[in-house]
């Protein structure tokens, strides 16, 4: 008889059942909702990943990313992995060694911008802000002046804050007045509000397909400019990860397509529909209604008696941060969401754990049905809780501004 410390020899497979998911609505912070398209899409055969099909697909891929980024940069690929790996390559990649990377305080993802350059060898300096508030182009100019960066990070889109940077051409402009390099954080913009890569001088943007692309994880969005690539392709050492090295990805996403590691073929498929997706609505199109829908669960939440974390020439449609009511646990809240109603909203990050709900309206998500459900419910939690809200005024503002 086998003891504890040694390994089973077989395994009961009737004590693991069918695998059966619970459907819940997806209006946290990501993943958003996946489009039945995307699903459909990811049901369908495999093929090699050098076949002359897929190597079509990717071209296909490629081209819609373009689009999507309103960039016609030659090297846009979707990365192997999730948006953190997007990260991680555009970051590693692009900081050396003994490189100084600007990166700004003003959110938990502008944090890991700086994990991330100080792993690759680089020096960190910091441009400030508090969190729930953009960065101030004059303060980043101010910053450039004082250290001098090769590279300048930004959050377009900050996750944990509710807050879209404004002035983006204001910004990079700043850092190429002192010839340095911009990577920008794109996770929750691409797709869901205004964002054009080249014409906002941006000269890498790294994103994950979770969130308004309303794609599974798995292939990242992720473009460098000519410049970026070249200071890429240049680098006197190899980066520090052999998977995420661009230099050699090159090989598999360029002219080549020589064997660098096996896509993730499923996921390839998926992110090429949801980018159809995108294409078929329409980029501006596609903006218009995070904005309209976000407004009417804006409205909702305010109409109820709630606050949101952002003011409104900051506000971020497509992750909307709301102040917890005083005397109200948001763990407890976000809980009673998932019991009562399948829904899923998140709580807050950092600075802001314990403080707001973050409340997404992101691609297939982002749907009428969808803000009336998560404001109904949200009102219904709260009050049951104690919270002084009003939700039948909530609901009855979301209708209003629906209709209109």
């Amino acid at each position: 008889m086998p003891t504890a410390d040694e390994p089973k020899s077989a395994i009961d497979v009737s004590e693991i059942d069918e695998l059966t998911p619970p459907n819940r609505t997806l209006m946290g912070p990501g993943p958003s909702d996946v489009h039945p398209r995307v699903l459909q899409a990811m049901s369908t055969p495999l093929v090699g990943h050098l076949d002359p099909s897929f190597v079509e697909i990717m071209n296909e891929v490629q081209e819609l990313l373009r689009y999507t980024f309103r960039t016609e940069n030659q090297w846009t690929i979707p990365v192997s992995g999730t948006g953190s790996a997007a990260m991680e390559a555009a970051i590693g990649n692009v900081v050396e060694p003994g490189d100084t990377m600007l990166v700004p305080t003003n959110g938990y993802f502008g944090g890991r911008m700086a994990s991330m350059a100080q792993r690759a060898g680089g020096e960190v300096v910091e441009v400030d802000a508090p969190w729930g508030e953009p960065l101030d182009p004059a303060d980043v100019s101010d910053a450039m002046a004082e250290h001098d960066p090769d590279v300048f990070g930004f959050v377009h889109a900050e996750t944990s804050t509710g807050v879209l940077q404004p002035n983006v051409p204001e910004l990079t402009a700043a850092a190429h007045d002192h010839d340095a390099l911009v990577i920008a954080d794109t996770v929750t913009s691409i797709g869901g509000v205004e964002l054009r890569v080249d014409e906002w001088d941006i000269d890498v943007a790294y994103a994950g397909p979770q969130k308004c692309l309303s794609c599974p994880p798995g292939a990242s969005p992720l473009t460098l400019s000519d410049e970026a690539m070249e200071k890429v392709l240049s680098r006197e050492s190899d980066p520090r990860s052999w998977y995420l090295d661009l230099s050699l990805l090159e090989g598999y996403w360029g002219d080549e397509r020589a064997y660098h590691h096996t896509a993730p073929i499923t996921n390839v498929y998926a992110i090429r529909e949801a980018l159809r997706l995108v294409a078929e609505e329409g980029i501006e199109e596609r903006w218009a209604r995070h904005e309209r829908l976000a407004g009417a669960l804006k409205a909702g939440v305010e109409g109820m008696g709630l606050e949101m974390n952002a003011p409104d020439e900051f506000w971020l449609p497509s992750l909307n941060a709301v102040r917890v009511p005083d005397g109200i646990d948001d763990g407890e809240v976000c809980a009673e969401l998932i019991e009562r109603y399948d829904l899923e909203i998140a709580g807050g990050l950092g600075d802001l754990d314990g403080e707001i709900f973050r409340i997404g309206c992101m691609g297939y998500s982002a749907r009428p049905e969808n803000v009336i459900y998560v404001v109904t419910a949200l009102g219904d939690v709260l009050e049951s809780l104690g919270a002084s809200v009003e939700p039948g005024a909530g609901v009855s503002a979301v209708r209003r501004a629906l209709s209109e």
